[in-house]
């Protein structure tokens, strides 16, 4: 790789991190048709997925500190009944995330093959798109985060695993998920992004061998990525909770229906 791809393939990772569009399917399709050798630098992955993380931790730094308080305030009264319905969120995580973990273990060995096979990944793009418009036909309910209960729980932390198939959006099948639960627009958004943060770190704790292979003549890339998909994904966040709560995702789902057009035609034709 050099410099202008790893802000290429850093741009892509933060721009499609979070909206539902599938970062991973971008990467896989846009290393194929660039002709890009990154896909076995794990290193380079791990890292721009960093980028991304600080993203969520910063932007969200309020909310993850009330909830890391919550765990050691049970008072009574009111602010007694918020750190109540902070514990709420963080036990609907945790079921979710062991929902996506169990599907992840079950799966994982299975799927690892997709991502070498771009029209597969092409074809899973149509299916986000049908997942992201058919997500603003929802209409806003009042069921906060703190009250989705175990079973959908454990249905959005299902949705999350299935996006480890390269072309399934993670951030789209989470909000897909959460908004058919009942989930209020607004809460699903910030369930999806509170939920990708033990998705992403355990996702990079299993490849943490890979750095100690890390080649130090090209760090400056390394750093190049993390920086890029930090800066794009911190701007990312913001504009797709606007966009949730006023019902726009069919945009995105245009978007990759015609990415998946372009991309299953040229593949087709060689």
């Amino acid at each position: 790789m050099n410099f202008l791809q790893t802000v290429l393939l850093g741009l892509v990772q933060g721009l499609t991190e979070f909206i539902p569009v599938s970062s991973s399917g971008h990467l896989v399709l846009a290393q194929h048709f660039l002709g890009i050798e990154a896909g076995g630098d794990i290193s380079f992955e791990v890292f721009m997925h960093l980028g991304t993380l600080l993203a969520v931790f910063i932007f969200f730094h309020r909310q993850i500190w009330d909830l890391i308080i919550s765990l050691f305030s049970w008072k009574s009264g009111l602010d007694g009944e918020t750190h109540r319905k902070n514990r709420s969120i963080i036990a609907y995580l945790i079921i979710a995330t062991l929902a996506t973990g169990l599907f992840y273990l079950i799966f994982d060995d299975m799927l690892k093959g997709a991502y070498d096979k771009p029209l597969f990944v092409a074809i899973m793009l149509l299916i986000t798109g049908i997942l992201i418009f058919a997500s603003d036909f929802v209409k806003n309910t009042s069921v906060p985060a703190s009250n989705i209960g175990f079973i959908k729980s454990v249905l959005i932390g299902l949705a999350q695993g299935i996006a480890i198939i390269p072309g399934i959006s993670r951030s789209g099948t989470t909000i897909t998920a959460a908004l058919f639960c009942g989930v209020k627009r607004k809460d699903a958004a910030y369930f999806s992004f509170m939920l990708s943060i033990p998705a992403i770190l355990a996702a990079n704790i299993s490849e943490m061998g890979s750095l100690m292979a890390l080649d130090m003549s090209i760090l400056h890339l390394y750093i190049t990525g993390f920086v890029v998909s930090f800066n794009s994904g911190y701007l990312v966040i913001a504009f797709l909770i606007r966009l949730i709560q006023s019902g726009s995702l069919k945009y995105f789902a245009f978007y990759v229906w015609l990415v998946s057009a372009i991309s299953i035609t040229l593949l087709l034709i060689g």
